[in-house]
């Protein structure tokens, strides 16, 4: 078999023909991460005995008929989902060595249709982090220029996928951290509308933001696995109760020409133009839109995401779980824990975080943002009813960049300019890869994303499908 072409549809047909076995096709998994995973770093355990168990216990399934659409399938897991029994440690020192007591809401999904898990993937620290470089256990490296990050904060998922290590992987999305990575390393990255997904045993970062969602090689892979992850969870109060998307097929597709002058590199726009160009071939109407309050989304979202940091990671104080430093006081207690327990960017996040909610200073900074957030909503939400099927931007400003080359926090955080806007919004978003670009003799992807309105997610499969195709 053939892991570098290798598709869950494929894979599929192959398995439900006897072509080979769920077996036979993790062992190949398997013996590839032996033989790249030792650079790449994209896995930070791989579970191979019970991937073995899971495989035969799915051919088991498929020979009696009773095989689902992940049947057999090997996936890989962002290190910030609890799966009964393993260690889940969001790559840092302070859950290092805890082990989840229950299995997060789309774990139960993915066992239930017959899975195989692979393994735990790296990640940037509780998901802080566009380059998997703020990882406790070492950075990934992406598979198609090892000099180069994989993006983040999903960087280990997106490059266990890139480099054929699983046929697809799951991820989450606080501010871009699925479709960032996807185009830095030549995939479809698609984060749902906020709810579409549970929660539900993810290890909260931005509880308002976040957003589970999957890697993979094409959009209708996509769309496989969110057909397999979603739906209603009562231990999730955002989970949407009646998702059911309905609409027509998309015509028109807005363009903010004025949020595009956020710094995107020249060749990059050339790319994005090129793909509208074909798409008006296959019948879209392309308008220019605005967006007035979008181009304040950064500075919003890095006041509102650190807030909901400070106060999710208040749980980790050295007494109740995670890493505990002994000390003589409860206090001292506290502060040793955390300082040995978070790296620098999750300290520097929860401090501003604490800024913005103290007193003097909530009025000023976060109930402000708050505003700008709600506006940024309706502003989405007025451009989709106004005649507008779908938002399209690049999804990042620049191609996949060297290691320590974005060391100043402002430049890092810039990278997320065109995807922090939809999870203010709680849209669905997808990217799509879209050609790429010479960057020191290398080509490297660049990423096509397109934005639909909630619970539109037929709308991204349908406009994603004609990118890949033209």
């Amino acid at each position: 078999m053939d892991l570098t072409t290798l598709t869950i549809a494929k894979a599929r047909r192959a398995l439900d023909a006897g072509e080979y076995t769920s077996l036979e096709l993790t062992n190949a998994y398997l013996d590839s991460i032996k033989e790249k995973d030792g650079e790449i770093h994209a896995y930070l355990e791989v579970w191979e005995e019970s991937a073995r168990e899971e495989a035969h216990a799915a051919d088991i399934l498929i020979k009696a008929g009773k095989a689902q659409a992940l049947t057999g399938i090997p996936l890989a897991i962002k290190d910030n989902m609890l799966i009964k029994g393993r260690v889940v440690s969001a790559a840092s020192k302070m859950l290092e060595h805890y082990t989840a007591s229950y299995d997060a809401f789309v774990i139960e999904k993915l066992k239930a249709q017959g899975a195989v898990l692979l393994g735990r993937t790296n990640m940037d620290e509780f998901a802080m982090g566009s380059s998997t470089e703020n990882s406790a256990f070492g950075p990934t490296k992406n598979p198609l220029d090892m000099t180069r990050v994989p993006g983040g904060s999903s960087g280990g998922s997106a490059a266990a996928v890139a480099g054929h290590l699983a046929v697809a992987s799951l991820g989450s999305d606080t501010g871009g951290s699925i479709r960032q990575p996807a185009s830095l390393t030549g995939l479809v990255g698609f984060k749902p509308t906020y709810g579409a997904v549970s929660r539900y045993g993810l290890i909260a970062m931005g509880s308002s933001l976040d957003q589970i969602g999957p890697f993979a090689h094409t959009v209708a892979d996509t769309k496989i696995l969110f057909d397999a992850i979603r739906g209603h969870d009562a231990h999730d109060s955002t989970s949407i109760a009646d998702y059911s998307p309905e609409g027509a097929a998309p015509k028109v597709i807005g363009v903010p020409r004025s949020f595009l002058a956020q710094g995107v590199d020249p060749d990059v726009l050339v790319n994005f133009e090129k793909t509208l160009e074909k798409l008006k071939t296959q019948g879209y109407v392309i308008r220019d839109i605005e967006l007035p309050n979008v181009p304040y989304s950064l500075a919003v979202y890095y006041i509102i995401m650190p807030a909901e940091v400070s106060t999710n990671l208040g749980r980790l104080d050295g007494i109740r779980y995670g890493l505990s430093v002994p000390a003589d006081t409860i206090q001292e207690v506290y502060g040793k824990s955390r300082a040995a327990g978070f790296g620098p960017e999750t300290r520097r996040r929860i401090l501003v975080g604490t800024f913005v909610l103290s007193s003097g200073y909530v009025d000023a900074y976060y109930r402000r943002a708050q505003k700008v957030r709600a506006a940024i909503r309706n502003e989405f939400a007025h451009a989709f009813e106004s005649g507008i099927d779908a938002i399209v931007t690049p999804t990042t400003p620049s191609p996949a960049f060297k290691f320590g080359s974005k060391s100043d926090p402002v430049a890092m955080y810039a990278e997320d300019v065109f995807a922090v806007p939809v999870n203010l919004a709680g849209v669905p978003a997808i990217s799509v890869p879209n050609g790429s670009v010479e960057r020191d003799g290398v080509m490297l992807p660049t990423g096509f994303q397109i934005i639909a309105a909630h619970k539109r997610e037929d709308v991204l499969f349908k406009i994603g499908e004609d990118v890949e195709s033209a």
